[in-house]
């Protein structure tokens, strides 16, 4: 979806026409999914917030401003709506004090047991900062200089990163 079909979905929404969102939703429901769960590594979170933000974008889609590229802005809302996420559970979590449950910061066990398949396992390889540049250039499909945008972090640096990452993932031979 390109941006002028993306603002005509948008515009939809506007005017309280499903369609709009619901042509949104299956463009790129995928992305949104992959960018929310690199970050909160649990799938049945992420696919809560992956829920969440399309019914954020109804209530906000008045707001779009085109012109700054709609994946940029889509992921920076999604990537908010993860980091929220962990900071609600982490002080969730400071307020439960249960003893023998482990600490703040350790993995939930859940995540722990699940098995993960071979690309999952290569990712995990990677540095955090890595996995998210390659999930935003894959799965976002978005340009080195968007990232770099995104990040806030110079593009040679998001570049560099990203070259390191897919060296990684070569090496663990898929």
């Amino acid at each position: 979806m390109d941006d002028r079909q993306f603002k005509e979905n948008i515009d939809r929404i506007r005017r309280n026409e499903k369609d709009g969102l619901k042509n949104i939703y299956e463009e790129y429901n995928p992305m949104i999914y992959s960018t929310v769960f690199e970050i909160l590594r649990s799938r049945e979170d992420a696919e809560d917030i992956t829920s969440e933000f399309f019914i954020r974008l109804w209530d906000i889609a008045p707001g779009y401003r085109e012109g700054r590229g709609h994946r940029a802005w889509m992921l920076t809302i999604a990537r908010n709506m993860a980091i929220d996420h962990i900071r609600k559970r982490k002080r969730e979590e400071l307020m439960e004090e249960i003893p023998d449950h482990g600490h703040p910061g350790e993995a939930f066990p859940e995540e722990a047991i699940c098995s993960r398949t071979t690309l999952e396992q290569a990712m995990d390889q990677l540095k955090a900062e890595e996995r998210e540049v390659v999930n935003l250039k894959i799965m976002g499909q978005l340009t080195f200089k968007e990232i770099a945008a995104l990040l806030k972090k110079p593009q040679g640096t998001v570049s560099w990163c990203y070259q390191t990452a897919i060296r990684k993932l070569k090496e663990v031979q898929l």
